[in-house]
């Protein structure tokens, strides 16, 4: 499960960044428009999935020791 878990969070942690990278190519005028307001929900709430992931990640190997 820890190894699975561990998977999720590599495949996870690669998406915000990505997201943020186009996010950043986008006109000015695009970056503060609903566009890019829903962009930067998107890449908090994926930041959040990744802490989460990290977090029980870690529990569960505090939890096997």
């Amino acid at each position: 499960l820890s190894q699975q878990l561990a998977e999720l969070k590599d495949d996870v942690q690669s998406v915000p960044d990505e997201e943020e990278d186009a996010f950043n190519n986008l006109p000015e005028g695009i970056q503060n428009g609903e566009r890019g307001d829903a962009m930067q929900t998107a890449i908090a709430a994926l930041d959040a999935a990744v802490s989460a992931l990290e977090e029980a990640s870690d529990q569960l190997t505090e939890a096997q020791t």
